[in-house]
């Protein structure tokens, strides 16, 4: 039966339940070796715009004092998150490509789905409180800079990034205890706690119900308060009396819209594929992971780009700065 499975694999299956393989086997993307060179331009090419791009947009954010507002302090806390997110997975799936290294420590384990997770989180929360800041922009505007000032933006912002992580550390710290059998298989090439949890042979009621309520009481309760912010500032947009009007407040908009799509809508589908596409094919879970966690942080920096005018100006006048120098070398 073991020889179906790499020599690597094997020595990871051991018959007696009640003693502990510290490793653990990542497939990365099994039937895809005929174009893995081609996977790997496509990730690489992804890593580089994310981590290039979320540096980007922090270093100008720093830069240019015009900035130094709540509603880019906000920005640069998303910017952070997706670079954590980034980095969490960059290590084991580079290190696939790279040296066709599978295995990892049980340990090494653990930290990189408490990562992936927290990052995950904090960019639910962060997501939640910028639609805060859009609502009271749009709803409030005359005291919006008495609501919204920049101390009681960074206070929010680390009370609701810090509670998905501490809510995390339980569930974590107990797949320790459990005994695994079998070949300790993960179908991604990085660790997620749902995957992890079926692999132990003892009563995991607690980490999946615990897991359960801290997805429905984070992650789904930020998404009905956005919902409900959208709601309240559609309606108050729908009331002002000049199309154009209408239009330029809405775009103020747009941005937040848009990294709100691309974060909840593969996170819903995962969910989704997850609970209900148990014989769904592999490459269904396997397509539907990568896309959640690799498209957000590569597209919210290009989005905040081209849809922020004050970025995209601040983009324009360092790149103007960069010819202008570069002219007077020449």
């Amino acid at each position: 039966m073991l020889a179906q499975y790499p020599p690597s694999l094997q020595l990871m299956t051991l018959p007696n339940i009640t003693q502990f393989s510290p490793m653990l086997y990542l497939t990365g993307f099994p039937g895809l070796e005929a174009i893995e060179h081609w996977i790997f331009i496509l990730f690489f090419l992804m890593y580089l715009v994310a981590i290039s791009g979320n540096c980007f947009i922090l270093i100008i954010v720093k830069t240019n004092s015009r900035l130094h507002t709540p509603m880019y302090y906000l920005l640069s806390f998303l910017a952070l998150t997706d670079l954590g997110l980034s980095m969490s997975t960059l290590p084991t799936t580079m290190g696939i490509f790279w040296f066709n290294s599978h295995s990892i420590y049980f340990e090494a384990c653990q930290i990189q789905m408490f990562c992936i997770h927290s990052f995950s989180f904090m960019e639910s929360s962060v997501l939640l409180v910028m639609s805060f800041d859009r609502f009271v922009a749009i709803c409030h505007p005359l005291r919006y800079s008495v609501i919204i000032t920049g101390q009681r933006v960074v206070r929010a912002g680390l009370v609701v990034i810090l509670r998905g992580p501490v809510a995390l550390v339980p569930i974590v710290l107990l797949l320790k205890a459990f005994p695994y059998c079998g070949p300790r298989v993960l179908s991604h090439s990085f660790c997620l706690h749902q995957e992890v949890i079926h692999l132990a042979c003892a009563d995991t009621t607690f980490n999946n119900l615990y897991g359960l309520a801290l997805v429905v009481f984070t992650v789904m309760l930020d998404l009905v308060l956005i919902a409900m912010s959208y709601g309240v500032i559609l309606y108050t947009v729908a009331r002002l009396t000049s199309q154009e009007e209408r239009l330029r407040v809405f775009q103020t908009c747009t941005s937040h819209l848009c990294a709100v799509l691309v974060f909840f809508v593969p996170m819903m589908g995962l969910s989704l594929v997850h609970r209900f596409g148990k014989d769904a094919p592999p490459a269904v879970h396997l397509l539907m992971a990568n896309i959640y966690l690799f498209v957000p942080p590569m597209l919210n920096p290009i989005i905040y780009s081209i849809k922020t005018k004050d970025i995209r100006h601040a983009i324009s006048k360092l790149l103007g700065l960069r010819k202008a120098n570069a002219k007077s070398w020449g």
